[in-house]
């Protein structure tokens, strides 16, 4: 058994741990990485970047079936290669983590292939093919990420119950699939499958899609998938899911209580995710968990043993890749003692369906709620000429500012390219930018943008093409 030692190691080559390795490797600290599968970690692997892959490819498929005409674009007919889908997909993958493994040779990052295991609170036990080894370090970062949550009488079985890894990688188009949950995950891989030619049904729990976000963006973007052809079971409990050969039947229970089954080719398990530290036996560390398995933290992310933090997924907040970026990278140059913080009221939020739904701030639920004397304005696309030219009239810019101080508090976009059009209101929040600041910047004609002026415009002395 032999033994290295380091400043710091990173458990973890996500989107928390790789780049939390490379800054701490810029910042002149002896770093080493341990990744029991791959770099890149869930995200990049079986997540953000593989699922992006296959909804732009799937978008395509559903513009020229469906919307190129509209254009005075006639398309014959149409084929889908699902294989050639899936390796599309897959090159993407392989250039993104080799790419990374680049970057750990470019910048002296040590990266161990294993599985590590807490001996103590200075040391770990990494198990790979190749054996076991002990590695040591003054501080270690628990970066693990998450795991796809099971359901209770509904086992995965890799086949037929599918979690989103396997969604990832059918090789076959459903004629039907249930998505039990309607949360990020569950509609962007529902979407893949619609476009393609799917039945999609997505149950539902709660009364409304992805509750987490602004209620006009839950019951909008509920509006616009149905009229895309995705079915939804709100407020409906699943009891149990049984394979019956080559189908999935599952078993509801609807508001009223009555029970219905229903059936499909598969069924996606798409309602969350929970904290990943198997097999790290954090009680060797002497590291505490709460309620809900997350490692538990304080400011400067130190675990209750303060030389072994934890970042990402592993510990509270939204599980979203480019908070556990912010947090890695935070962390690191806090332990290098340099000033670094991460601010939770700018975190955006994105689906990636389309049109696309994006969020920052507050939700109008959350201001009435806490109280705020707030404003409210809401912009069309419909009444945008970009979206207008792109035939993309579905959706809305809606802000939320203080009524005070005219500061932005919170932001909601529903339509075309909304994931890129929220970093004008985040980089806005950071600098506590009010409504007048927005209505008077100068935006580009014609762009979607416009909106977000609009609606700014809105929360001030009028929007002009409304």
């Amino acid at each position: 058994m032999t033994e290295q030692t380091f400043d710091l190691i990173v458990i973890g080559a996500g989107p928390a741990g790789y780049v939390a390795s490379i800054r701490a490797a810029q910042l002149g600290i002896n770093v080493a990485c341990v990744e029991k599968e791959y770099l890149g970690g869930t995200c990049l692997n079986v997540g953000c970047i593989p699922s992006k892959a296959l909804l732009e490819s799937s978008e395509l498929y559903f513009q020229a079936k469906h919307g190129m005409k509209d254009h005075g674009i006639n398309v014959g007919d149409l084929t889908i290669d699902l294989q050639k889908f899936m390796d599309r997909k897959n090159q993407i993958v392989s250039k993104f983590t080799s790419n990374i493994g680049m970057l750990f040779k470019k910048k002296k990052v040590t990266s161990i292939k294993g599985r590590a295991k807490f001996t103590s609170t200075t040391t770990l036990e990494v198990t790979s093919s190749e054996g076991t080894k002990t590695v040591s370090a003054k501080n270690i970062l628990i970066a693990t990420g998450s795991a796809p949550v099971a359901i209770p009488n509904v086992p995965f079985d890799g086949k037929r119950i599918i979690d989103s890894t396997g969604a990832l990688a059918l090789t076959e188009i459903p004629n039907e699939l249930i998505v039990i949950g309607g949360g990020y995950i569950g509609l962007e891989m529902g979407s893949v499958y619609m476009r393609l030619g799917s039945k999609v049904t997505v149950i539902e729990a709660l009364d409304r899609l992805v509750p987490a976000m602004d209620n006009d963006i839950s019951s909008g973007l509920q509006k616009v998938l149905t009229k895309q052809g995705m079915e939804f079971k709100l407020s409906t409990k699943v009891q149990k899911a049984s394979v019956i050969g080559n189908r999935v039947e599952v078993t509801t229970l609807d508001p009223q209580g009555n029970s219905t089954a229903i059936t499909a080719d598969y069924v996606l398990v798409a309602v969350g995710r929970r904290p990943y530290t198997d097999g790290l036996n954090l009680n060797a560390a002497n590291i505490t968990t709460d309620e809900k398995g997350r490692v538990s933290v304080n400011e400067n992310w130190q675990t209750s043993t303060p030389n072994i933090y934890a970042v990402g997924d592993v510990i509270a907040g939204p599980m979203l890749a480019h908070k556990a970026s912010e947090e890695g990278t935070a962390c690191v140059e806090r332990i290098a003692n340099h000033n670094a913080f991460v601010n939770y009221d700018t975190i955006p939020g994105v689906i990636y369906t389309w049109p696309e739904a994006a969020s920052v701030g507050i939700t109008e639920e959350q201001a009435k709620q806490q109280n705020i004397n707030y404003k409210v304005s809401k912009f069309p696309f419909m009444a945008n000429g970009r979206a207008i030219s792109m035939n993309e009239k579905d959706g809305f810019v809606k802000l939320i500012a203080s009524k005070d101080d005219d500061r932005i508090l919170g932001a909601h976009i529903l339509g075309p390219r909304a994931s890129d059009m929220i970093a004008e209101i985040v980089l806005g929040m950071e600098f506590s930018t009010t409504a007048a600041d927005i209505a008077l910047t100068i935006h580009a004609h014609p762009t979607l943008s416009e909106a977000v002026k609009e609606a700014a415009l809105g929360l001030g002395t009028g929007m002009i093409h409304l």
